[in-house]
C-alpha cells in the first residue's frame, strides 16, 4: 500500500517536471504561413546597438545615398543637391541673372518688388538708367511723313474749321509730356480775381494743353493777391478783357498795351515766368460767346504756351475762318494781343 502511494506521488512529479521544462523550453511550431513582423538582419543590429548605448536617433551619422544620381519617392530627396530634383536652390543655366549697374532706384515708398526706400529717401531718388542697354522703343514712318507733325497731306478737307483747328490743337499739344505742359494763370476782366474749376473757362484751360494754377481754390477764394500768382509762378498768363479794350470795335491796340504794362509793373510780377519770358496774353470776352470762337482762344493759349510747336500756323488766318464759321461773316476788330518779347 505504502509501495503504490510512493509511485503515485512519483509519476505526479515527472509530469510536473515535464511541464516546467517544456515551459522553460518557449519552443513552437508553426505550420502555416511565415513568422509575423519578421526583424532584418539591418533592423535587429541597429536594434542591438541601440540597446547597447551606441549611436542612434540625431547622433547617428547619415546612411549613404546608394543612388544619387536617380529620383526617388523619398521625401529627402526633395532637399539633396540633386540636380534631378523638382526644386533646386540653384541653376547655373537659368535666364535670368542680376547685371551690376542696371538697378533702378524706388521714387516712392513700397514700389515695384524691390524693398521699398524710407519716405524721406524716396523723395530725393532719381531714375538711374544704363546708357549701354542693348534694347530701346523706337517708331518707323515714312520718308515723306518724317518732316509732318500728325497732318497728312493726302488726308481729305476737314469739314469744317472748328474740326480742323481742333484737331491741330490736339495734335500738336498732345506731343508733351506731362512735365513740360505749362501751368496758366487765368484773370477775369476783374483784376486779381481767377477763375474756379467748375467753371467753362478752367476747361478751356485744359483742352489748351495747360494747367490751372487756380484748380484747388474755393469758389469763396477766387480772388487772390500778387504774392499768390508770385508764388504760383505760372507759365502763360491769360487776362481776359472788356470791350473797351479788346472787341470787335476796338481798332487800336493801345489800350491793350496799357493793360500789359500794368500787369508787369505789379508787384514782384517781374521774377515770373510768364512775365519774364513774354508769355502775356489779352484776349477779348467775344471769344468766349461760340465753340468756334472758344477753339480760336484755345488755340491762341496754345500757341502762346508752345509758340515752336505751331510755328507754321497764322493765328489770325486761324481767327479769321472760325470768326467767319461762327458768324458768317469777316472779324472786324482786334480780338486778342500778346507781347511776345520780354519788357
Amino acid at each position: 500500500m505504502k509501495t503504490t502511494h510512493h509511485k503515485a506521488k512519483a509519476g505526479l512529479l515527472a509530469i510536473l517536471l515535464l511541464g516546467l521544462a517544456l515551459l522553460l523550453c518557449g519552443c513552437r511550431v508553426r505550420t502555416t504561413g511565415e513568422e509575423e513582423n519578421p526583424i532584418s538582419p539591418e533592423a535587429s543590429e541597429r536594434l542591438m546597438a541601440g540597446l547597447s548605448g551606441g549611436p542612434s536617433g540625431a547622433d547617428a551619422p547619415p546612411e549613404e545615398d546608394p543612388n544619387p544620381g536617380e529620383e526617388t519617392d523619398e521625401l529627402s530627396s526633395q532637399t539633396r543637391e540633386n540636380p534631378s530634383a523638382s526644386r533646386k536652390e540653384y541653376d547655373e543655366n537659368a535666364p535670368a541673372e542680376i547685371v551690376p549697374g542696371t538697378d533702378r532706384l524706388l521714387h516712392t515708398e513700397g514700389q515695384g518688388a524691390g524693398a521699398p526706400l524710407p519716405e524721406e529717401e524716396s523723395s530725393r531718388s532719381v531714375s538711374q538708367l544704363n546708357e549701354a542697354a542693348d534694347e530701346t522703343a523706337t517708331r518707323t514712318v515714312a520718308a515723306e511723313d518724317a518732316e509732318n507733325l500728325g497732318v497728312s497731306e493726302d488726308a481729305e478737307k476737314a469739314d469744317s474749321a472748328l474740326t480742323y483747328y481742333t484737331v491741330l490743337l490736339e495734335d500738336r499739344m498732345g506731343s508733351l509730356f506731362e512735365c513740360q505742359r505749362p501751368e496758366l494763370y487765368w484773370e477775369t476782366a476783374l483784376d486779381h480775381v481767377t477763375v474756379h474749376k467748375s467753371s467753362p473757362e478752367h476747361a478751356l484751360i485744359l483742352s489748351a494743353g495747360c494747367y490751372d494754377v487756380s484748380a484747388r481754390l474755393l469758389p469763396e477764394n477766387l480772388r487772390v493777391d500778387d504774392g499768390w500768382v508770385l508764388r504760383k509762378n505760372p507759365g502763360v498768363i491769360v487776362k481776359m478783357v472788356g470791350s473797351g479794350i479788346l472787341g470787335g470795335t476796338v481798332g487800336s491796340a493801345s489800350a491793350a498795351s496799357g493793360v500789359c504794362h500794368s500787369l508787369r509793373g505789379r508787384e514782384g510780377w517781374s521774377g515770373i515766368d510768364a512775365v519774364k519770358n513774354g508769355r502775356l496774353l489779352l484776349l477779348s470776352e467775344e471769344l468766349l460767346a461760340s465753340p468756334p470762337l472758344q477753339t480760336a482762344a484755345r488755340l491762341l493759349i496754345a500757341m502762346t504756351a508752345a509758340p515752336a510747336l505751331f510755328a507754321d500756323t497764322d493765328p489770325d488766318q486761324a481767327l479769321q475762318m472760325l470768326f467767319q464759321e461762327a458768324a458768317g461773316t469777316l472779324p472786324t476788330g482786334l480780338y486778342y494781343y500778346c507781347e511776345e518779347d520780354s519788357p
